[in-house]
């Protein structure tokens, strides 16, 4: 792995605690050019580790507090007229960045959130008629909230599907929660500036190293037939896209790389496979009322395809 990488790695495990996997997952995604939905209960971080990633990556970083009344103009920006020079200027939104946290994004109407898309797909943004292009490096990282649904607006299931995963921000354990707390009562958390270790620069190199990992036609088959088993049986009503099966491969050798190799394996694409689908499969009514979860059912379709030697 590139030394770079692993000093940044170094860095975000002492300022995040207890997120080791997700922490992995998170960075896998952004080099992998994908966006993600993270999902948890307020106060375990979410925001933190999205702004702590921004600072290490040295890329721009931008926070949108996503409310019933937020505008798509809110996002993307507008057209004003300005009266000293008497003539129209575009003002960008907050959406022109590197790293962009929709924080809560199912609190906002659908309206909102389809201003992202475009976005998010094509990496650019149409303003009163005017097309922009984003950076190279644009990542959106949208947090929900998982206790708390009232006056909310769930994600539509195609705008789910813009984003390569889904990961589950949960409590870190005892001895680690407790590190957290003991540090801060101490006044010895690392709660300055986080310096940058890349810059965009060398982050576009690392990902064009990516592209050259080596996947192997078993390894596509093995990924494909897991796939196509979430379109079998009676406990999924929908199963996943061709893009599943696409982030699935571009997140393996991401996950590969970040490890130190140069060719993805069996256990990798386990690995991304639960992030990567669990936002994609819609259960059948049956299996939900026999208290099955997503996470289950995947483990298990996983476990059903044989594993290529």
């Amino acid at each position: 792995m590139n030394e770079e990488l692993t000093a940044l790695l170094e860095k975000y495990d002492r300022r995040i605690l207890g997120q080791r996997t997700n922490v992995r997952l998170l960075l896998s995604a952004v080099l992998s050019g994908g966006h993600v939905l993270l999902e948890g209960v307020p106060g375990t971080g979410k925001t933190q580790m999205v702004r702590t990633l921004a600072r290490l990556l040295g890329g721009t970083f931008q926070r949108i507090q996503f409310t019933p009344d937020l505008l798509p103009s809110d996002i993307t920006g507008s057209t004003i007229f300005n009266m000293k020079e008497s003539s129209f200027q575009t003002v960008k939104g907050p959406i022109f960045t590197n790293i962009l946290l929709a924080d809560e994004i199912n609190r906002t109407p659908a309206k909102t959130q389809a201003a992202l898309l475009e976005a998010m797909e094509e990496k650019q943004v149409t303003i009163h008629g005017e097309t922009y292009q984003l950076d190279d490096v644009f990542f959106v990282v949208a947090t929900q909230n998982s206790i708390e649904f009232e006056g909310t607006y769930p994600l539509p299931e195609a705008q789910q599907d813009r984003f390569l995963f889904k990961l589950y921000i949960d409590f870190p354990t005892f001895e680690e929660e407790q590190q957290v707390l003991k540090e801060m009562l101490e006044d010895t958390f690392e709660s300055g500036e986080t310096d940058s270790v890349l810059n965009m620069a060398s982050f576009l190199s690392i990902r064009k190293e990516i592209e050259s990992v080596t996947i192997s036609d078993d390894i596509l088959n093995y990924t494909m037939q897991i796939v196509r088993k979430t379109r079998e049986g009676d406990t999924i009503r929908y199963g996943a896209s061709t893009r599943a099966a696409i982030s699935i491969g571009k997140a393996a050798k991401a996950w590969a790389y970040i490890a130190g190799r140069n060719y993805v394996t069996p256990d990798d694409i386990k690995m991304v496979a639960r992030p990567a689908l669990r936002h994609r499969i819609q259960l059948s009514p049956h299996a939900e009322l026999e208290g099955a979860t997503v996470d289950q059912i995947i483990n298990e379709l996983v476990g059903a395809v044989t594993v290529p030697r």
